[in-house]
């Protein structure tokens, strides 16, 4: 597949929208909050630029993006007011792949606008918006034009499907599968490691001409806390859609072949892998690693005791998974598998998602990394 032709999540406001389904990557933002505050306010209060570079990249076309910087100015206003000088003008950049709803996107920043205006008055500098569309693992931005760079949910995604695995190789070389699992064989786990550490080589490249000496950076994207990227936790829900595709296969709603020729350009990558490329590229110091817990539908939903009697909400919080999960892959699945089996795949999905959530803990590792821009 062409990653830049078919990736994007779930344009407009509707019921599968990403609008209205992204309370979990809104919940990994909240986590990664206190680190974000941390390393704007280290690099301002060193540098003091009187206009402040900020970039998001992956920013999709939900509220998250915008309330991250509203928060970030929030923060460099506050130090200001405290330091007794004038908060900067702010440069904000809002990056995601081409064909991402920039126009809803765009629609809601008159109302963005208002409420800077209304809630902070002249408390806070200038803002000025800017959608850049293109690939975060090229060139975005000119050579030391940004101050603080920050991407969320969005790491994990490959620029490509790992050569080999999308060849037409007889039989296929992951048949039946969607991602990488315990019946995986060796070369499908090699493949997107190595695919992996040259994308993300490649955006610290590129980020390392963009970035000031001493600029900032925040990730944070899916992981995983162990060495083998087989892991049940790692893969879990790839393997789910595998599992309802491959009901729909036996009863030919779907073409063996088209399963075994889709691999999901998606790689959670171990705090080693992360730190060991950013060590290899050079250009950046880790200020701090972490891999935190996310619950499945961001810990909205949770088991609670009655009178002794537990009470069951897996029901509902399956069907919040199963939304937040569709408006991420759907664009890629319906181009491969074709968008009129979108729902059948989706109801089948929630069923075997309901069943797990039943008897299981369901968390996601995400990782959250902080680093600097070396000045040489």
């Amino acid at each position: 597949m062409d990653v830049m032709q078919v990736l994007h999540m779930n344009e407009g406001n509707g019921e599968t929208s990403y609008a209205k389904n992204s309370m979990v990557q809104k919940k990994i933002m909240s986590i990664g909050k206190p680190i974000i505050e941390e390393a704007v306010l280290d690099f301002y209060c060193t540098n003091s630029p009187e206009r402040f570079g900020i970039a998001d990249l992956g920013c999709s076309s939900g509220p998250n993006t915008l309330l991250l910087v509203s928060e970030i100015m929030d923060t460099v206003c506050r130090k200001c007011c405290q330091m007794g000088c004038p908060p900067p003008e702010f440069l904000v950049f809002l990056n995601d792949l081409p064909l991402n709803d920039y126009n809803t996107l765009f629609r809601s920043l008159p109302a963005f606008y208002n409420t800077l205006k209304e809630d902070k008055g002249s408390g806070v500098g200038p803002c000025f918006v800017a959608g850049v569309p293109g690939s975060f693992y090229g060139r975005l931005f000119p050579r030391k034009s940004l101050h603080f760079v920050h991407s969320s949910s969005s790491l994990h995604w490959l620029s490509q499907v790992p050569p080999g695995l999308d060849s037409k190789t007889c039989p296929p070389l992951n048949k039946g599968k969607l991602f990488i699992s315990k019946t995986s064989p060796p070369g499908v786990l090699s493949a997107y490691a190595l695919q992996f550490q040259q994308d993300f080589t490649s955006f610290l490249n590129s980020r390392s001409e963009e970035i000031v000496p001493g600029g900032r950076m925040v990730l944070s994207f899916m992981g995983r806390r162990t060495t083998d990227p087989s892991t049940e936790k790692n893969c879990h829900q790839w393997e789910f859609l595998a599992q309802a595709l491959q009901n729909m296969v036996i009863e030919g709603i779907v073409e063996e072949e088209k399963l075994d020729r889709f691999n999901a350009p998606y790689y959670a990558p171990s705090g080693e892998e992360i730190k060991a490329a950013i060590e290899r590229e050079g250009s950046f110091m880790v200020d701090r690693l972490d891999i935190l817990e996310v619950e499945w539908d961001g810990g909205s939903c949770n088991n609670q005791a009655r009178n002794g009697m537990l009470i069951d909400h897996n029901l509902n919080g399956a069907h919040r998974v199963v939304k937040t999960i569709r408006a991420v892959v759907e664009s890629m699945l319906a181009n491969h598998f074709g968008r009129e089996i979108m729902d059948e795949l989706f109801r089948r999905y929630s069923h075997i998602v309901t069943d797990y959530m039943s008897t299981n803990r369901t968390t996601y590792d995400n990782v959250i990394v902080s680093m600097t821009r070396k000045s040489y």
